[in-house]
Parts: C-alpha cells; structure tokens; sequence
C-alpha cells in the first residue's frame, strides 16, 4: 500500500477574464476568497464547493484528495 501523494498547487482559472494563476493550496483551512490579479474579481466557491480550488483550480484542495471530502466538511 502506497501513501497518497497530495498537490499543493492549483492553477485557478478566473471566470470573468481567463487568466490563468497559480497558487500553492493552504493545508489547514479553506479559501473562501481569492482576487484575480489581473481584473481584481473576487472569486467565491460555486454553491456545493467548499473552496476556490475546487470551484476554479485544476487541482481539487488538499482535504478532498485525501478523502473526497470539502474542507469544511
């Protein structure tokens, strides 16, 4: 049995521009509010996310790679 390697960088899409950033994920609690730094909007989780990164990263936060569950859960 293997230990399960967790990413800790997401890229968050920003849906009002498109920019692209990359960002390391906190581990010891959620993100609820990210500013693009391109266009300045505010990103919010979309309703049954519990973070940014699951709403706008390619990369789910850390808590849900390790067991599928939100952060806040």
């Amino acid at each position: 049995m293997s230990a399960q390697t967790i990413e800790l960088r997401s890229t968050l899409t920003c849906p009002a521009c498109g920019v692209k950033t990359t960002e390391t994920m906190p581990t010891d609690a959620c993100q609820y509010f990210y500013d693009c730094p391109s266009c300045g909007t505010v990103l919010k989780p979309k309703t049954g996310d519990c973070c940014v990164f699951c709403s706008y990263g390619d990369v789910a936060c850390p808590p849900v790679q390790a067991d599928g569950k939100g952060c806040c859960s």
